[in-house]
């Protein structure tokens, strides 16, 4: 096991202990700051809160843990954590992956198993979406039994910005990734992103340092397709690397469409969705003052 002397204390420090250091020091304005930004501006915990931490086993979602789980510590205020792992079918080796990580990170993990895999790669329509949505539902149903209120996802800034182009590109809609959501099925549950606003590339400078390796997607399915040649890249890589291009061009274009989303101005759109409902510009046309060209 990895492990560092302390010199200001005299003692040595366990890889776990080095692992939130580098958070807490190294990576302190690329991680730390981030994510109680995030957690501050979009209100995203409150006193007497019990929140599912879910974890897939990939960076993202390990970093969340841990970051959570400092955060628990250092917080003015108390609020209580689970640390929720789902097991939708996994090969032998990622369980095994997920579970030796969650104990060098020491997040004591609670794991609970279920046929996802099976069932979603037993359709072919749209395997994907079936998928994440009965991962959805089973993490609240679990969540819930255990007393949670919301459950935190690893969901990052980069993952905003691409669900946002690939609204606008594929899906013909404006349309962004909340920071918090109720939940519409699982009444007084709250969907809560503490990632929100770091970036990926911070995510995976951090498990370098520290010598930590994820599993990637463990989908069955989309690894069965992987060995195709004729299957296409997903749209979301598509737009993850349109993006890293136009980066290096112009370094500040994630920022300026991630502070975009944060400044909409409906009153320069022909058309717009509000709680489900469809709305056109010509409802209150004639009552607003005619704007000069």
């Amino acid at each position: 096991m990895q492990r560092r002397v302390c010199r200001h204390v005299g003692r040595e420090l366990s890889q776990s202990q080095l692992i939130e250091r580098s958070i807490q020091k190294k990576y302190r304005k690329e991680l730390w700051t981030p994510f109680i930004t995030a957690v501050k501006r979009y209100q995203l915990i409150q006193e007497g809160d019990r929140i599912a931490v879910c974890i897939s086993g990939g960076k993202d979602s390990m970093l969340l843990a841990k970051l959570m789980q400092l955060l628990k510590l250092y917080s003015d205020f108390p609020f209580e954590l689970e640390f929720l792992v789902m097991d939708p079918g996994y090969a032998s080796v990622n369980r095994k992956k997920i579970e030796e990580n969650a104990d060098r990170l020491k997040i004591p993990v609670t794991i609970f198993e279920t046929d996802i895999f099976h069932v979603a790669n037993g359709t072919e329509k749209n395997p994907c979406y079936l998928c994440a949505r009965m991962r959805r539902g089973h993490l609240y149903s679990k969540a819930r039994a255990m007393g949670c209120n919301k459950i935190a996802l690893g969901h990052h800034f980069n993952d905003v910005i691409e669900t946002t182009v690939m609204s606008m590109f594929y899906g013909a809609q404006l349309q962004g990734m909340m920071p918090k959501l109720h939940s519409t099925n699982f009444e007084g549950m709250e969907l809560i992103r503490p990632l929100y606003c770091i970036h990926e590339d911070d995510i995976i400078a951090w498990a370098r340092y520290n010598h930590l390796e994820f599993i990637q997607c463990a989908c069955r399915f989309t690894e069965k397709a992987a060995l195709s040649t004729h299957e296409s890249l997903s749209k979301r890589k598509e737009v993850k690397e349109m993006l890293r291009k136009m980066r290096r061009d112009d370094p500040d274009i994630e920022q300026r469409i991630f502070s975009s989303i944060h400044a909409v101005n409906s009153d320069t759109f022909p058309g717009w969705k509000a709680g489900g409902e469809e709305h056109s510009f010509l409802e209150n046309y004639d009552e607003k003052n005619s704007g000069t060209l």
